[in-house]
């Protein structure tokens, strides 16, 4: 080696770079100002000969081979370093021509961006961090930023340089942890990961937590990508929603798993596992139109290795799963959603993690985003690692990624997973499991930060879109304003009403009186919170059963049931979500590996359900009061809620210029001439009864209108008489009219009244017609009452008369 270039060498850092040891490689690699010109350096392994190509001129400068580990170094003449790129011939005779990754200073991350990171406030770090396409000196290539400030090296690996750590060590931005690279003629599609290299030496393969793509499982590399390019087209969309107030508008969610919604043919030429975004979008958006539903909700299609998760276990929080399709495709099937007129919620699991070990787990060799002690990083029931809030670069990957779907991929709201697991330390653990907070608490203090933090960024948006929390305890106000101490969600899943309402359903009606406060419970605390009644997928997985199999006695009394459940729910204040299959009747639990049975659709009895739920959804849209006052007390009042024995509940919904007065039967029986009170004198139509013959009932209906009589009952001084359809719901329109006093009735009082005074001597026999008259009546209604419950209702809910 020439003498001048030998005493140039940085020998201690050339022999740390051939071991992979060397976390400051812009410091050797690459051009340096030196005495006499420029000192270029390169590392190549396998490299048997490179030349420095000099743009300017086209010389050709041999670069000499300073250690057999492949690396090389030469001294090009002049006061400016140059324009130049090498030329590589490799141990297999191959010669390519490639640019010097190391003559790049990328300056993506400024000052401002290492202080906002370092705070957990730069809310857009999704377009620092991660795989960047973009152009550096008029080069095109990629950049690549990853936050990991313990590891002895980071490289970028993949198929463009073998996969081999040593030749592409990245560059730290020391006092930030991050480690960043700029690589010359990468384009999207490539894929690579993350080689750490852990401060005990030992290397390990990421993928990297900020990709916008991976691989599809069970490969798992991430993939570089460009989300710049689609062209979005809902606009009007956008503007409607920045508009909306959910809290006033219907709310009607459709729970969806996007593999399992609908499946490929699996004996056609061309079987595949899973359609695509882009052909779910018009088959989910015709079928969600007609049901008449105004959103889906889809549960977790962030990258994840495991089918049998659902997507619960997360590995890339910023890539949609690859199972259906590229990020491109996953834009389409939103904007495809939003010109049909739906919303799209997505499930976002901000609390757990798993352990694979291409994941988060142990990311720079240390716990970097779970806590080191594993009473606060692990939950022993789940298998999976807990995020520590405290620290602010985990806390602001959480944050800008629940702004990353709602900016990027224009999600209509994050409907965010186990957020009880996250307020609680003891949650799912026994005693000496975990840790108390500073004061001796449960209560986990970093992670209530952590959700008001996030909860106020995003509302700062101002876009309409929704924050939905699935929070199972009594927490309170989960959905209170953050200015008086509530955690900010926008709406919370009442999983209180749930679990009661199902436990009621569950009893055969003739057991369900002892069980009512179940069934009123929920309306004691329906307006602490902004709440959806959910009927979720959890509901109808491992054992529990579909919601069909969920209703006591025989196919056709759990159908009637069924009906009578989703009618209450319907009636019931709070926004509305149910998962798919449940509105058919399938009779099979869910299972993620096969597609919903579609085929039950052409019997009758799961074609009537599907007709009914559709039914339902319309009837809500189209009346104010079962929507517009949902998470206000002023939109519900009570006629009557003690009537166990009946297992009936009567009360009304209302809003501004609209009251509907709903009547729910559970039991099979058919009450005749029953009487009910009413708010005001007037005109009750009955417009919806589940029992109707269209929906598979026997149709008890009442197909005249009611008008009001002055007769007391419930507490109110005018009442109706109605026929209770069994196991049903009936909604009568109630319209306020001051009624006109018959003439003939007071005629008719005066002169029985003046015939009276002189007939004393009939006196007994005045006293004896009211006794028998009293009776009659007795009888009468006693008999109509009494008749139904002498016999359980035939098919189709249908009651014997004599």
């Amino acid at each position: 080696m020439d003498k001048k270039l030998y005493e140039l060498m940085n020998w201690p850092r050339i022999e740390a770079l051939v071991y992979s040891e060397e976390d400051e490689p812009q410091e050797i690699l690459g051009p340096h100002k030196v005495k006499g010109g420029t000192l270029i350096q390169a590392f190549l392994p396998t490299a048997v000969r490179m030349e420095v190509i000099l743009k300017d001129t086209g010389k050709a400068v041999e670069m000499e081979k300073a250690d057999d580990g492949g690396f090389f170094a030469a001294l090009v003449p002049g006061r400016k370093i140059p324009s130049y790129h090498f030329r590589v011939t490799y141990d297999n005779d191959m010669v390519q021509e490639l640019e010097d990754i190391y003559r790049f200073t990328p300056q993506v991350f400024t000052k401002a961006d290492l202080e906002a990171f370092g705070k957990g406030i730069h809310y857009t770090i999704y377009e620092k961090m991660g795989a960047h396409p973009m152009t550096i000196d008029g080069v095109e290539g990629t950049y690549f930023a990853v936050w990991a400030p313990n590891a002895e090296r980071v490289s970028v690996v993949g198929d463009f340089n073998m996969w081999d750590g040593r030749r592409n060590p990245m560059i730290q931005i020391r006092e930030a942890g991050i480690h960043e690279l700029f690589i010359p003629g990468l384009k999207a599609g490539a894929c690579y990961k993350y080689e750490i290299k852990t401060k005990q030496g030992l290397p390990m393969l990421k993928a990297d937590p900020y990709a916008n793509a991976a691989e599809l499982r069970p490969n798992t590399a991430s993939v570089i990508t460009d989300l710049t390019g689609f062209a979005w087209t809902d606009e009007k969309w956008l503007e409607k929603r920045k508009a909306t107030d959910y809290r006033k508008e219907p709310l009607l969610i459709y729970e969806v798993h996007l593999g399992s919604w609908r499946k490929p043919d699996p004996d056609a030429e061309d079987a595949r596992e899973f359609y695509t975004y882009r052909e779910l979008a018009p088959m989910l958006a015709s079928y969600v139109k007609e049901m008449g539903y105004t959103h889906v909700e889809i549960m977790p299609i962030m990258e994840h290795p495991l089918d049998e998760s659902w997507g619960y276990q997360v590995t890339g929080y910023y890539a949609p799963t690859a199972r259906y399709g590229t990020p491109e495709d996953f834009m389409y099937f939103m904007n495809y959603m939003h010109e049909q007129g739906i919303g799209v919620i997505l499930d976002w699991v901000p609390a757990h993690f798993p352990k694979d070990a291409f994941g988060l787990a142990g990311f720079d060799g240390t716990c970097l985003y779970e806590h080191f002690d594993p009473r606060q990083g692990e939950h022993p029931h789940w298998g999976t690692l807990l995020y520590n809030y405290g620290r602010p670069e985990v806390k602001n990957f959480l944050i800008a990624n629940a702004l990353f779907w709602t900016e990027k991929y224009h999600a209509d709201g994050i409907r965010m997973d186990a957020v009880a697991s996250m307020l609680y330390l003891d949650y799912g653990k026994n005693e000496g499991e975990w840790i108390p907070n500073q004061y001796g608490g449960k209560e986990n203090l970093e992670s209530i930060e952590f959700l008001k933090h996030l909860n106020s960024i995003y509302k700062k948006r101002k876009d309409g879109a929704l924050l939905i929390a699935e929070e199972s305890t009594a927490w309170p106000k989960v959905t209170g304003a953050l200015e008086h101490d509530g955690l900010g969600f926008d709406f919370k899943w009442n999983m209180g009403w749930m679990n009661d309402f199902l436990g009621y359903m569950h009893y055969d009606p003739v057991f369900r009186g002892y069980h009512h406060g179940e069934l009123t419970f929920s309306f004691i605390y329906a307006w602490s919170e902004n709440f959806i009644l959910s009927l979720s997928h959890d509901e109808v997985v491992h054992g529990k059963s579909p919601m069909v199999g969920k209703m006591p006695g025989d196919r056709d009394s759990e159908l009637n049931n069924l009906r009578a459940a989703y009618g209450f729910m319907a009636m019931h204040p709070g926004k509305k979500l149910l998962f798919m299959g449940q509105e058919f009747a399938t009779f099979d639990e869910w299972n993620e590996k096969e597609s919903l049975d579609w085929d039950l659709l052409q019997y009758q009895d799961h074609s009537d359900m599907q007709g009914y739920v559709k039914a339902l959804n319309s009837l809500i849209k189209a009346h104010p009061a079962l929507y517009a006052d949902d998470c206000r007390p002023e939109g519900f009042q009570w006629i009557n809620n003690i009537s166990a024995n009946e297992n009936m509940l009567v009360f009304l919904r209302k809003a501004e210029g609209e009251i509907l007065l709903v009547v729910c039967n559970f039991s099979p029986l058919v009450y005749e001439k029953h009487k009910i009170g009413v708010p005001f004198e007037g005109k009750y139509k009955e417009i919806f009864n589940s029992d109707s013959e269209e929906f598979g009932g026997s149709d008890v209906r009442n197909k005249r209108v009611k008008t009001s009589k002055k007769s007391e009952c419930d507490g109110f001084e005018n009442s109706i008489e109605i026929t209770v359809p069994p196991m049903g719901v009936a909604v009568f329109a109630c319209t306020e009219e001051k009624l006109p006093v018959k003439e003939k009735k007071t005629a008719a009082k005066k002169p029985a009244a003046k015939k009276a005074e002189p007939k004393k001597s009939s006196a007994k026999k005045e006293a004896v017609k009211p006794e028998a008259k009293k009776p009659a009546a007795k009888k009468v209604v006693a008999k109509k009452a009494e008749k139904p419950a002498a016999k359980t209702a035939s098919r189709k809910g249908r009651t014997e008369k004599a």
